[in-house]
């Protein structure tokens, strides 16, 4: 069959409205179908998690269109139990709808851990080092009559003696027991006032004496604080192991003070 003009232009015609089909599901699939099975376009911004109870995470979630799934529980004292500690994506994230937000839990009690060997091993400022390494804290320090100053002798925890290896709840207090080197002599009270309470402590400590009652005059939450007064009062002489105590305000308030003295001059 002999192909004549008008028939090639109708071929022409039918190929030109196949393309011209073929073309238009070609666009209606990525930019009408695929969209409205995607959302593509559409997301959410990821709700700030942390601190919300795990019982109620659920509903906080799911009213946003979102999944959550919980990948790891740890302990932080900062926090109630059972409360979200960390999330991802990160709070603010943009994410499409459905998108599982993985959580960290906090324990209901804390990880226990060991205890460090530190009887005839250890002075009290390395103890002291070797506690907070290993996620326990330094408390009361009583003095025992031995012939080596500071060397800890025994360790005790809620009252109760303790030994190298016994497993306490991360965070403890530890009380130590040291030597006072036999010592019998008096030694000069150190000169604390306008010193900073952490720093005040270390210098109680260093010289073998003891932090005894610590009176608070202001608020201290949050800011550092000045020793303003002491007792017994610098130079004076007490024996080893005997308290000093402490009277402290925030540092903010002595430069108030400090000024104000100042104008009444």
């Amino acid at each position: 069959m002999k192909l004549t003009s008008g028939n090639l232009k109708g071929f022409l015609l039918n190929i030109a409205v196949v393309l011209v089909l073929l073309a238009g599901a070609v666009l209606y699939f990525f930019f009408g179908y695929l969209p409205s099975k995607t959302n593509h376009g559409e997301t959410i911004t990821v709700p700030d998690l942390q601190g919300l109870s795990v019982d109620n995470v659920e509903s906080y979630v799911t009213q946003r269109n979102l999944r959550y799934e919980v990948d790891d529980s740890t302990y932080s004292e900062d926090f109630p139990p059972l409360t979200i500690l960390k999330q991802y994506p990160p709070a603010g994230s943009k994410v499409k709808e459905g998108r599982k937000i993985f959580i960290s839990v906090n324990r209901v009690a804390p990880p226990s851990v060991p205890i460090p060997d530190l009887v005839n091993q250890s002075s009290l400022r390395n103890a002291e080092a070797v506690l907070k390494s290993n996620e326990l804290k330094r408390g009361q320090i009583d003095y025992k009559p031995s012939p080596f100053l500071n060397l800890v002798l025994e360790m005790h925890f809620e009252g109760k003696p303790i030994q190298a290896g016994q497993r306490v709840p991360k965070g403890s207090t530890i009380d130590l027991v040291v030597g006072n080197g036999y010592s019998r002599s008096n030694i000069p009270t150190p000169d604390l006032i306008g010193q900073d309470f952490g720093d005040a402590s270390f210098i109680i400590l260093g010289s073998s004496l003891k932090i005894g009652q610590v009176t608070v005059d202001g608020d201290t939450t949050g800011q550092s604080s000045i020793v303003i007064r002491q007792q017994p009062e610098s130079g004076r002489e007490i024996k080893i192991g005997d308290p000093v105590d402490l009277w402290i305000m925030p540092s903010s308030d002595t430069v108030i003070t400090r000024t104000q003295a100042l104008l009444d001059e």
